[in-house]
C-alpha cells in the first residue's frame, strides 16, 4: 500500500510540475501566470476539482515515447465561482508548448461534455502553440473534435475564451465559436497564418502583435470582446463577468439584491438631451445613471464604437444592453455596429437574458464602402436578431429614430414589449431637413422657404406623439423616471411566454 500511494504521490507531483521549472521560470519572465496558477486565480479557493492529471499522450514517433508529462500539457477539471459551478481548462505552455494531442483534446471534450450534461459555462484558458506535429492527423481530428463539442454547448452553456498566449492555426477555431473572447494586452495573439508565413505568401513584414495581438482584435476586427493588461486582471474580471450569467439555457441568471431603489429618479437625466440635435452627447452616462449602481460591464469597447452593448443589473436582474452612441459617427448603424450588435443580441436571446434597447440612431452610414461591404447584409442581421428573439425586450427612444434603423432598433414592429420615447424623440422616415428638400425640391432655391417648412416638418413628423398615436410607442416618459419605468416593465415580463414557429433552425443571413 505504501508503494502504491508513493507513486501516486510521485504522479501529481510530476504533473504539478508541468514543465519543470526551468520552463516554469521562462513563462514568468514573460509575464505569464502557469495553467495552475491561472485556475487558482480564477476560481473560489480550495474549490477545484481536477480531472485526468495522470493522461498522458501515445505518441511513440521522432522520440515522443521517452517524453511523457502527465496531464499532457492541459489542466482540466471543474470548481466554482462565487459558489457556481463552473467547468474550465487551461492549457500548459511549460508542457510541449501547449501543443494539442490526441490525449489532451480528449481531456478538454470531456469536460466540454459534462457541461453540457449537467448546465454549466465552460471556460477555456489558451495557451498553446497549435497541434503537436509529431501526432500527425490525430491532433488535427482532436481539434475537430473539441470543435464540434463547441457547436453543441452553442445556445446551451455560456462558453468563454481567455486567450492567454499563442493561439495559431487551427487552434484558432475553438475560441471563435465561443460566446466571448478575451485577451491580455502584449501577452497573447491569434491569427490564422503566423508573420513568418504572411511574409512569404504577401511578402508583408508584419509583427505578432500587428497581425493578431489583443489590441488588433479589440479594436480593428472584433474577433475579441476585451484586452487586459494582465492575467490577473483578466481572471478577476472573468470572474466578474460570468457572475452576471446564467449556467445555462435551462437557468436563469442569479439575481442579486442591490441597495439601489428600483424607484429611484435620476433628475439629471432631463437635461441629457442637447438642445441643438445635431450636438453629440454620451449615451454611456444614461446607461450608468439607470443601471444597479452605476455597474455596467461593456463588452468590444473599442470596436464599433456607435453602439454599445454590455451587461448589467436593473432591480437586480441581469439585462443586456444594447445602445447607439451619438459620441461616434452621430450613432449612425453600420457593418461592424451591425454585426456587433446581432450577436449580442442571439447571445441575450440564447440565455433568456432581457434586452434593455436605448435608440438615438439617424439612420444607416450611408457611401461605397458600405454598400460594397455589403451593410445590407450585416444590417439585416441586426434586424433578423431583433425579430427572432422571445426574450423581454425594453426599448427607450430618446431622440432620433429615422428610416429602417428605427424598425431595426427593437421597435414595436419587431416585437418590441415596451416602448418608450422621452418627450426629445424624433421618429420619422427622416430628418426634417432631408424630407424637405425631398418633398419640396423645387422650394431648393429659397432658403427662408426650406427653413420654415423644415420646423413645419419637425413639428408635424420629428416627434414622439404620431408613433404614439399608432400605439407604436406605449408611453411618452420624462428622462428622470427612466429607471423605474424600465424596473416596472421588467418585473411585469419576467413571466414573459412567446414561441416562435417551429423549424430545425433559422437561416440568418450570415
Amino acid at each position: 500500500m505504501q508503494e502504491i500511494l508513493k507513486q501516486l504521490e510521485e504522479k501529481r507531483a510530476a504533473a504539478r510540475a508541468g514543465g519543470g521549472k526551468k520552463r516554469v521560470d521562462a513563462q514568468h519572465a514573460k509575464g505569464r501566470l502557469t495553467a495552475r496558477e491561472r485556475i487558482e486565480l480564477l476560481l473560489d479557493p480550495d474549490s477545484f476539482e481536477e480531472w485526468d492529471m495522470f493522461v498522458e499522450h501515445r505518441c511513440h514517433d521522432f522520440g515522443m515515447g521517452s517524453q511523457r508529462v502527465p496531464g499532457d500539457g492541459v489542466v482540466t477539471g471543474y470548481g466554482t465561482i462565487n459558489g457556481r459551478l463552473v467547468f474550465v481548462f487551461s492549457q500548459d505552455f511549460t508542457v510541449f508548448g501547449g501543443s494539442l494531442s490526441e490525449a489532451h483534446a480528449e481531456k478538454i471534450c470531456k469536460v466540454m461534455d459534462q457541461a453540457i450534461r449537467v448546465g454549466a459555462p465552460v471556460i477555456g484558458i489558451n495557451d498553446s502553440g497549435g497541434a503537436r506535429i509529431q501526432e500527425g492527423v490525430a491532433s488535427l481530428a482532436g481539434y475537430a473534435e473539441v470543435f464540434q463539442r463547441n457547436i453543441m454547448a452553442s445556445g446551451v452553456v455560456p462558453q468563454i475564451s481567455v486567450i492567454m498566449g499563442p493561439c495559431a492555426g487551427g487552434a484558432v477555431y475553438s475560441p471563435a465559436m465561443t460566446d466571448f473572447i478575451f485577451m491580455v494586452k502584449d501577452s497573447s495573439y491569434m491569427f490564422v497564418t503566423g508573420p513568418d508565413v504572411v511574409k512569404t505568401v504577401t511578402h508583408e513584414n508584419v509583427t505578432f502583435e500587428q497581425l493578431g495581438g489583443a489590441l488588433t482584435h479589440s479594436q480593428k476586427s472584433g474577433v475579441a470582446d476585451l484586452a487586459f493588461e494582465n492575467d490577473v486582471e483578466a481572471l478577476l474580471e472573468v470572474r466578474r463577468f460570468v457572475d452576471m450569467l446564467p449556467a445555462s439555457n435551462r437557468n436563469k441568471a442569479p439575481q442579486r439584491t442591490s441597495p439601489d431603489p428600483i424607484d429611484r429618479d435620476e433628475m439629471s437625466l432631463d437635461t441629457l438631451i442637447p438642445s441643438n440635435p445635431n450636438k453629440p452627447y454620451d449615451m454611456k452616462e444614461l446607461i450608468t445613471k439607470v443601471v444597479d449602481e452605476g455597474d455596467f460591464f461593456e463588452l468590444q469597447p473599442n470596436f464599433a464604437r456607435n453602439i454599445l452593448t454590455g451587461f448589467a443589473r436593473i432591480g437586480g436582474e441581469t439585462v443586456g444592453i444594447v445602445a447607439n452612441q451619438p459620441m461616434v459617427l452621430a450613432g449612425c448603424l453600420d457593418i461592424d455596429s451591425s454585426r456587433k450588435a446581432a450577436r449580442f443580441v442571439r447571445f441575450c436571446d440564447c440565455f433568456d437574458i432581457p434586452i434593455v434597447t436605448f435608440v438615438d440612431v439617424p439612420g444607416f452610414l450611408p457611401g461605397t464602402t458600405q454598400e460594397h461591404g455589403a451593410i445590407i447584409k450585416h444590417g439585416a442581421k441586426l434586424l433578423f436578431a431583433y425579430g427572432e428573439a422571445t426574450v423581454p425586450k425594453v426599448t427607450v427612444i430618446t431622440r432620433k429614430a429615422y428610416g429602417g434603423a428605427y424598425d431595426v432598433m427593437s421597435s414595436k414592429h419587431l416585437r418590441g414589449d415596451v416602448n418608450f420615447a422621452w418627450p426629445t424623440a424624433e421618429i420619422a422616415v427622416m430628418g426634417p431637413k432631408g424630407a424637405v428638400e425631398i418633398i419640396f425640391r423645387a422650394d431648393i432655391g429659397d432658403s427662408a422657404k426650406i427653413a420654415d417648412r423644415t420646423e413645419e416638418y419637425r413639428q408635424k413628423f420629428a416627434t414622439p406623439f404620431v408613433a404614439g398615436a399608432r400605439g407604436f410607442i406605449d408611453d411618452v416618459i420624462m428622462p428622470h423616471s427612466t429607471r423605474k419605468r424600465i424596473c416596472r416593465s421588467l418585473a411585469m415580463l419576467r413571466d414573459k411566454k412567446i414561441e416562435n414557429p417551429w423549424k430545425k433552425h433559422d437561416n440568418i443571413p450570415l
